[in-house]
């Protein structure tokens, strides 16, 4: 017969003894997690008084001070660290954060070079023409950057090249004025400026007409005191267009800077020949390997006279074309693609220090969010933010979400600028100068703004939607602490899918460890001739 716990008790008091002690047996496995929530109670009021744990100053500072890094630790090449975002695909982790602090005040660019290397500190110490040190004078341009520095010397001798630095670093300069140099070192007869379709000495490919405004703006300042002219070619509108530009007046340019789709459209029209070709640069070469302009660009390759212009030192008969790649990030599949055209094997590499690693100048914030509160999040950013402080840049993954976002900034009185790919020229023209004139401050943009453009006046970038690829961050993140800055800037990103969490997680152990960033070096590691 079953006794209830009042009759075991009776039970025992009726033979004069003392009921044992009730035993509760714990299984194991919730014994131990017991015994670790205890240890993590006991760590926290321990640390509660520190706020910081990390003595010093920060590398990396999280919402959870125990996870923050000072600048002082060292990761081991192989140790695996402790990640902020390690736990960011569960939903209970929305809300969290960290941010990479500034380590340095100046851009990598402007550091000094080291005393034995053996490089000029001064434009005037490169043997340039005294014409293009005039136009840098005009340009307010002082001591060169490191990109500047490495590349102007080898172009200078004639070599062709992958010229590959971060971005903001003054890569335009990097390889428009040795190029000039050369142009006006071996000026053209009166016979080469007969009159026909355009035939000019140098060519300069770039992905969007708002770059190729911006470089050209850069080279006419450059070529007006040595002579030379400068033309541009866009496309967007009619045939007529094209022969337009490229006859306006003064005629016989010497430099001409194109989009891909306008050289192509010009060449088959016969408005434009490349047999006089003596240089080529494609300028942010990545964003020419794209699907949408490699096509276009292949034909404007299979028209310049490269076969037979191998990279070399270049005597006073032969007529070579000298080729130099320049970007940021260099795609995979380039050197297949240029292989068709040229000897690739025979260019140069030239690479700055700080490629592909995470500016070490910039503010770097990573928030965890749910979809919904992405847009909550920027309202308050905006309002919040005095104009005092600087242009802002807010990217978007897509067209659609550019103007659905504007849609809303001006239902809350938010002036505003967008900038995307699938407005017609028309809509585009001026848009972004207009963004750097100052005459309004904020900018909602796909990846058409990521490249090339001068963003100095830009003091803050939010990543509204995380960006892609580990490239496409690099290059967002280059809109801000560029050379001529007024301020280093900051980035902010809302980080929402559980892709963009795999990326994050590249980004932060690359910070931690003070490397490159993961899977970047394979298209220009892979090349068989290095320099600098």
């Amino acid at each position: 017969m079953a006794l209830s716990r009042g009759g075991v008790a009776a039970a025992w008091a009726a033979v004069g003894a003392q009921p044992p002690e009730t035993v509760v047996r714990v299984p194991w496995a919730l014994r131990l997690r017991l015994q670790r929530g205890a240890e993590r109670r006991r760590r926290g009021q321990g640390e509660e008084a520190a706020a910081a744990p990390p003595h010093g100053k920060l590398l990396l500072r999280s919402r959870r001070p125990e996870l923050s890094q000072p600048r002082w630790q060292t990761v081991g090449r192989w140790e695996r660290p402790q990640l902020v975002s390690a736990g960011w695909k569960h939903r209970k982790a929305c809300g969290d954060y960290f941010q990479l602090e500034p380590s340095q005040e100046a851009a990598p660019a402007l550091q000094a070079p080291p005393p034995d290397a053996g490089q000029g500190p001064r434009f005037a110490d490169m043997g340039l023409q005294p014409a293009l040190l005039v136009g840098l004078e005009g340009l307010a341009v002082g001591r060169p950057t490191a990109v500047q520095r490495l590349a102007i010397p080898a172009l200078r001798r004639g070599r062709s090249a992958l010229c590959a630095a971060e971005t903001g670093s003054g890569k335009t300069l990097a390889y428009l004025l040795p190029l000039l140099d050369r142009l006006l070192s071996r000026p053209e007869g009166p016979a080469e400026a007969a009159a026909g379709p355009a035939s000019p000495r140098g060519l300069v490919v770039l992905p969007s007409r708002e770059l190729a405004a911006q470089v050209g703006a850069v080279a006419a300042a450059l070529c007006r005191p040595a002579g030379l002219q400068v033309r541009g070619l866009t496309g967007g509108g009619a045939a007529g267009g094209l022969r337009r530009q490229l006859r306006a007046p003064p005629p016989g340019a010497a430099l001409l800077l194109g989009t891909p789709g306008a050289l192509r459209e010009a060449l088959r029209r016969r408005f434009l020949v490349l047999e006089r070709l003596r240089w080529l640069v494609l300028d942010e070469a990545d964003a020419l390997m794209d699907e949408s302009f490699a096509g276009p660009l292949e034909e404007v390759l299979a028209h310049a006279p490269l076969a037979a212009g191998a990279p070399g030192l270049v005597g006073p008969a032969e007529a070579r074309t000298q080729v130099v790649v320049v970007g940021a990030t260099f795609p995979a599949g380039l050197s297949e693609m240029l292989g068709k055209f040229t000897n690739v094997g025979r260019f140069v590499t030239l690479t700055t220090r700080s490629l592909h690693r995470l500016p070490p100048h910039v503010q770097q914030k990573f928030v965890r969010l749910k979809g919904r509160d992405k847009l909550p999040e920027l309202l308050q950013l905006l309002k919040e933010r005095p104009a005092s402080q600087g242009a802002i840049l807010i990217f978007c993954n897509s067209a659609s979400t550019v103007n659905w976002l504007g849609y809303i900034l001006d239902d809350h009185k938010i002036k505003h600028l967008r900038l995307q790919g699938q407005m017609s020229a028309v809509a585009r023209a001026g848009i972004f100068a207009s963004f750097q004139k100052g005459d309004v401050s904020v900018l909602v943009c796909t990846d058409l703004a990521s490249r090339g453009l001068d963003t100095s006046g830009v003091q803050l970038v939010v990543n509204y939607d995380f960006p892609d690829t580990l490239p496409d961050y690099l290059h967002r993140v280059g809109r801000v602490g560029r050379v001529g800055s007024k301020a280093p800037g900051a980035v902010v990103s809302f980080v929402t899918h559980r892709w963009d969490v795999d990326l994050v997680r590249k980004i932060e152990t690359a910070a931690r460890k003070r490397t490159g960033l993961p899977g970047m070096d394979s298209s220009i590691n892979n090349h068989p001739s290095k320099g600098g």
